[in-house]
């Protein structure tokens, strides 16, 4: 496939249709300097990027300049957008402001959301593509994870049971959809989950954003799917406040049963 620059597209081939598919990787960064670089470069291997700078104060910005003039040179294989944002507004306007521009061009069928920080690997993108068709979200459950400390398996392990809780279809039905990890955000949405999302009125405000995304769209009827992951561990912003936001949108999911 060209683009509108002549250059080669690499499209993967849809399960269901047979026809070539489009997917845009959309990652949020604050602050990342160190690693944007590589994971922005990598993940062109595989789907154009749309990266949100979320008010960042080093260099993101500048280094992400750089990579889009390189990728508007046809260095990288794909597209690079920029959304910018001029202050900080944390993961999900973030997330969803790159899915507000990905769903306007109404040329990708999957959406693949991703961190800025290496925790996820910009080549397991691949095996989101692969992924069942069928789904409309495919989480990429952290089954390999390195680095991660206990309280936060723990952390994790618990929001598995609430959300999975929050989602089932009775009051007795404690397993509900059955999903192992309920919190990554290494995710691939369909078309219509990344539409659904991008027009929410968002009650989340950090990490919860995946637990809203997620009620979001099995609640529309949508399926979900996991594939194994490789997490890596780095400097997190997760904190109490946090841990408390999450705690509350949980009972909040439970509560709109």
């Amino acid at each position: 496939m060209r683009g509108a620059t002549g250059r080669t597209i690499k499209a993967g081939i849809n399960g269901r249709t047979g026809s070539a598919t489009r997917a845009l990787v959309v990652i949020p960064a604050h602050n990342e300097e160190e690693t944007i670089r590589e994971v922005v470069t990598r993940s062109l291997k595989h789907a154009d990027v749309s990266v949100t700078d979320d008010g960042s104060r080093d260099e993101t910005l500048k280094i992400l300049e750089g990579i889009k003039r390189e990728a508007d040179r046809g260095k990288h294989g794909h597209r690079l957008n920029i959304v910018k944002h001029p202050q900080a507004t944390h993961i999900p306007r973030a997330v969803q402001d790159g899915l507000k521009w990905g769903a306007a061009q109404r040329q990708y069928d999957y959406f693949i959301t991703m961190d800025a920080g290496l925790s996820h690997d910009p080549d397991a993108l691949p095996d989101f593509l692969a992924a069942d068709p069928g789904a409309e979200v495919v989480i990429g459950s952290r089954r390999r994870p390195e680095n991660v400390p206990a309280y936060r398996r723990l952390v994790s392990r618990l929001g598995a049971l609430v959300i999975n809780y929050a989602l089932s279809e009775s009051y007795l039905d404690v397993a509900g959809p059955r999903l192992r990890d309920c919190t990554s955000g290494f995710r691939r949405y369909s078309r219509r989950a990344a539409e659904a999302i991008a027009a929410a009125e968002l009650r989340s405000r950090a990490f919860d954003f995946h637990m809203e995304a997620l009620a979001l769209c099995l609640r529309r009827g949508m399926r979900a799917a996991e594939i194994p992951i490789t997490y890596v561990f780095s400097n997190s912003s997760f904190n109490r406040k946090v841990l408390w936001q999450a705690m509350k949108f949980g009972w909040r999911l439970i509560r709109t049963k």
